[in-house]
């Protein structure tokens, strides 16, 4: 005998299966199409170019400027070799954290795929950074002077969690000196934009404010609803501490 019942419930729960299946493709085809990008990128940057050389790209406002750095994005510093250790364990701690998360929600058909897609870059951007500190200054020789050596037979210029991070996107569109009168700053040379910076730090620049701007009120209602849940839960500890006392009063 058919039980149509069953067999909707089924097949509702199979397109469900299908659905969280293609939004998890999805989504680390975001992941890896940024770190395949990030890391060829860098790669060549590194094996091609010597620190501080460039390449200009289009007129003087956009140019293939090779730094490295010691700390977070955009070119900031986190000083001493102690903070650049803390800075990547940080990271990692970090990394798994948003992954775990992204994933969780992935499973929630309500939490829209946008919103899904932002935390991905922000993962992505971050693992792309990580590998930098983690294994460049294991696999690559110094970049001073000259372009590094992919596994050089000496050895790299770091140890694990050592390496520095590999920027090269530099736009200074507007360059001029500030006027005299100006408090502070008046008569020095003025830069925008002046920091450099690499795929993975604007991946991470981009879900961030993709998530402030189109999606702040979904986590405003994600936090909400496990707000409720913890609610729940502990209201259904209660009432069942209370049904155990029962039989005792009795």
């Amino acid at each position: 005998m058919d039980c149509p019942g069953f067999s909707s419930i089924e097949i509702s729960g199979s397109f469900l299966f299908q659905q969280m299946k293609s939004r998890i493709y999805k989504l680390l085809a975001i992941i890896f199409s940024v770190l395949i990008t990030d890391q060829v990128l860098k790669v060549w940057i590194k094996t091609n170019l010597s620190l501080g050389e460039e390449i200009v790209v289009f007129k003087d406002w956009f140019i293939i400027h090779f730094v490295e750095n010691n700390g977070m994005a955009f070119g900031f510093e986190f000083a001493g070799e102690y903070g650049k250790l803390f800075l990547s364990i940080f990271r990692i701690i970090a990394v798994i954290a948003i992954g775990w998360y992204l994933f969780r929600l992935a499973r929630q058909k309500e939490i829209s795929f946008g919103f899904l897609a932002s935390i991905a870059l922000i993962f992505s951007g971050a693992i792309g950074n990580i590998i930098d500190s983690a294994f460049y200054g294991m696999i690559f020789n110094h970049s001073y002077g000259q372009a590094a050596d992919f596994l050089p037979e000496g050895g790299g210029y770091a140890t694990f969690l050592h390496g520095r991070v590999v920027d090269m996107f530099y736009f200074p569109i507007i360059q001029t000196t500030l006027p005299e009168w100006l408090p502070f700053w008046g008569g020095n040379h003025f830069i925008f934009f002046r920091p450099v910076f690499n795929i993975a730090d604007s991946s991470i620049t981009v879900g961030i404010f993709s998530i402030l701007l189109f999606y702040r009120q979904q986590f405003n209602n994600l936090e909400k609803r496990e707000e409720a849940t913890e609610d729940e839960a502990e209201a259904s500890d209660t009432a069942a501490e209370e049904t155990e006392k029962l039989p005792e009063e009795a």
